[in-house]
């Protein structure tokens, strides 16, 4: 693992005082990757990096989830460590404004990271200045049934547009199939419909100003996302508010429906119902408004250095450390994951390769799902507010209206 030390590495420790010979040195790693897979692809980074440098201990505080995002809030006010992991985009703009997170830009300068790490690069600045380091993150799309399109006669491949996608709609509709399915009794699910129609209408740069609450949700441009989104309501399952995200998936299991906007994880649950390589098929979500740049949803993970880190050097070390490719290539395998620098790689899994393919080359920037990018009580009133519409669509004007009056509240 010494090897995998760069020249870049080398030239950002140059500066570091060197301790007495021998000195052992600390980083304080709190962390909530407290589920198998996180925790074991953590263990092993750890080992790693003190493999590659020996003087350096690495302590991790690990915390569960729900624990974790009150622990945060007071650690790095109150006995900080030297990292911490959390998320990208918004959910990490209140503690960079709060001045509780260090500016790692210098980091990403001295290791090549605008390249490596460019799809992440606009998720992770604020200011024009890097805040973190990402380490893995898992696509959204559409996945489907290639036997219930084989049966409507749709070819997957000529679906690039969402105009083509609608018209594709009115295929498997003959066929007696609903070209798209979801399960809103959660509401999350068809937050994910949201974001992917905004991307693709009004770009990462609008959405991130809509979820941050500096654009309004009477605004026209919003309105036209939903314009956009009652196109396919008519081939929508009609009964997406009654059941889970799993039932959905038993509806392309079974055929009933062709397509699901999911996050990856879903390939598990559509595989333990019997689809297999040969009859699931994934595509990045469709064109919407021609040549704008094309931006995905793919919720990120990302470690920190708090402002009152004690021991900073050696902590932008192990960023360093972990933004390398083969850093990140070992840890998502054992995430099962995807690695954000595009000189990692990733197994044979079909899904996987195409998520990272896909993710690698979006140029418009990568968002982090809706109820991360907003805060959490306008999170929970936009998808309440989207759910309502996907039944009610006549409702729109009174839903906005509604989704404008908590942004008052909410961004005060």
């Amino acid at each position: 693992m010494k090897a995998m030390k760069t020249l870049a590495v080398a030239a950002l420790m140059a500066s570091v005082a060197v301790p007495a010979f021998a000195e052992q040195r600390t980083l304080v790693f709190n962390t909530d990757a407290s589920d198998p897979a996180p925790k074991a692809a953590f263990e092993q980074l750890v080992a790693d990096f003190e493999a590659a440098y020996p003087e350096i201990d690495v302590v991790v505080n690990t915390f569960d989830h729900e624990g974790y995002k009150t622990a945060i809030r007071n650690f790095l006010t109150a006995d900080s460590p030297d990292l911490a992991n959390w998320y990208a985009g918004n959910r990490m703009r209140p503690f960079v404004e709060a001045g509780q997170f260090t500016d790692v830009s210098d980091v990403w300068a001295a290791n090549g990271l605008n390249e490596s790490l460019g799809s992440a690069l606009s998720s992770m600045t604020i200011d024009g200045k890097q805040w973190g380091v990402p380490y893995t993150y898992y696509q959204w799309g559409i996945y489907y049934n290639k036997d219930a399109y084989a049966k409507a006669g749709v070819d997957a491949d000529s679906i690039q547009t969402w105009d083509d996608f609608i018209s594709a709609c009115e295929k498997f509709e003959a066929a007696g199939i609903d070209c798209l399915t979801t399960g809103s009794k959660a509401l999350w699910p068809i937050a994910g419909i949201f974001d992917y129609l905004d991307l693709r209408t009004n770009g990462y740069d609008f959405h991130m100003q809509l979820t941050s609450g500096d654009i309004a949700w009477t605004d026209d441009r919003v309105k036209a996302v939903f314009a956009e989104w009652a196109k396919v309501l008519p081939y929508t399952t009609a009964n997406h508010a009654a059941i889970d995200w799993q039932d959905a998936v038993s509806n392309i299991v079974q055929g009933s429906a062709a397509n699901y906007v999911i996050g990856n994880f879903a390939v598990a649950a559509f595989k333990d119902g019997g689809l297999t390589n040969d009859n699931l098929g994934f595509m990045q979500f469709p064109e919407i408004t021609p040549g704008l740049a094309r931006a995905e949803e793919a919720p990120t993970d990302t470690i920190h250095i708090p402002a009152g880190a004690k021991n900073v050097e050696d902590a932008k070390l192990f960023l360093a450390f972990l933004a390398s490719p083969e850093v990140q290539t070992k840890m998502n395998g054992t995430l099962g994951q995807l690695p954000i620098n595009s000189g990692s790689s990733v197994g044979d899994d079909p899904y996987l390769a195409a998520g990272f393919e896909m993710l690698s080359t979006a140029d418009g920037g990568i968002a982090q799902f809706f109820d991360r990018d907003a805060p959490a009580e306008m999170a929970k009133a936009g998808m309440e507010g989207f759910q309502e519409f996907m039944v009610k669509p006549e409702r729109l004007d009174d839903i906005l209206e509604r989704l404008e009056k908590v942004r008052a509240r909410v961004y005060q």
